[in-house]
């Protein structure tokens, strides 16, 4: 399968889309943690010089802030790496920002292995399980430009704390211009009666390479992006477990406390079936281009699609069709 790479980077695609929110909605400010060269938040400073501020390097400073902005109505969006959006200033989002109660949006870029040249320390693979952890928090990772555009909208009017796990280079186009989404709820991208494949960033282009693979071996893989880990569309999955009898997850994150763990938590006490998980192994991450990282921490179809076989051996005789356990 072959897949359309968007010309314009994601990075890109947010901050015009923030604009075009800034120009309707005068409460909305930037603050960035001296990246914003590499975050593109530099064209809001260009344009609303008087409502984005360079914070420096003090990204805990930076949430502080946002939370000072958010308790007088502000409706602010704080940038940088996502291993030190989610990682260093983990206090200060969790007291000054959720504990409050501030709807202050947390923009975490070059989430897991795309941090690639940035290296081990900068890798983020554990910032999902951080913040879903965090009472009132959404957790948001778009898949592709379509739909980080649609949904900043929403995300800008969440009366409550929100993470965007966002992806700074060019990404795969998933889906069609027009397409509308809804924070909470997935989205079936493919069909299938044998298993499900759970997917979000990166990994769903994966995913439907993986299903196409599959289907030559005559194995009916449904796929489906879970863009909001935090609150999870429980209903979807449960439908999909139901009716397929096994799941496999598929994320650019560590295999612990991520979609992975979160889809498990749904379905162990609503609809148990057979289920793996693909992601990184409990590693930290290294130095490389995305192509490697993506093979040296098994992020590839070929690795869905070894689970898939797996999670359908599981499954046992009734490969067919789905679950009666639930």
């Amino acid at each position: 399968m072959r897949f359309s790479v968007d010309e314009v980077a994601m990075k890109d695609a947010y901050i015009e889309a923030l604009m075009e929110l800034a120009e309707e909605n005068p409460q909305i400010v930037v603050l960035d943690a001296d990246l914003m060269n590499s975050n593109s938040t530099v064209k809001f400073l260009q344009r609303f010089p008087d409502r984005a501020i360079n914070c420096g390097v003090q990204e805990a400073n930076m949430l502080g802030m946002a939370a000072g902005l958010a308790a007088v109505g502000k409706i602010p969006f704080t940038h940088t790496f996502a291993c030190f959006n989610a990682r260093r200033a983990l206090d200060q989002i969790y007291m000054s920002v959720a504990y409050a109660r501030l709807p202050v949006k947390i923009v975490g870029t070059d989430p897991g292995v795309t941090a690639s040249f940035n290296g081990g320390t900068h890798m983020p693979l554990e910032d999902v399980g951080f913040l879903r952890g965090i009472p009132t928090m959404t957790v948001i990772e778009p898949v592709d430009n379509v739909m980080m555009r649609a949904i900043l909208s929403d995300v800008a009017g969440l009366n409550s704390p929100a993470y965007l796990r966002v992806n700074r280079r060019q990404p795969v186009q998933i889906y069609a211009p027009g397409t509308e989404f809804t924070i909470g709820r997935g989205k079936t991208l493919r069909e299938g009666e044998d298993l499900t494949i759970v997917a979000t960033g990166i990994l769903v282009p994966e995913a439907l390479k993986a299903a196409e693979a599959l289907a030559e071996e005559g194995i009916s893989a449904r796929v489906i992006n879970i863009f909001t880990i935090k609150p999870i569309d429980e209903e979807l999955l449960v439908q999909a477990a139901q009716e397929t009898g096994a799941v496999v997850t598929a994320e650019n994150h560590n295999v612990i406390n991520g979609l992975g763990s979160a889809v498990a938590e749904v379905l162990v006490e609503r609809c148990p079936v057979p289920m793996e998980r693909v992601g990184v192994q409990d590693l930290f991450g290294e130095v490389g281009d995305v192509s490697y990282l993506q093979k040296r921490f098994g992020l590839t179809s070929d690795n869905i699609v070894q689970k898939a076989r797996l999670v359908l051996e599981r499954k046992g005789n009734n490969r067919k069709g789905g679950s009666t356990c639930c």
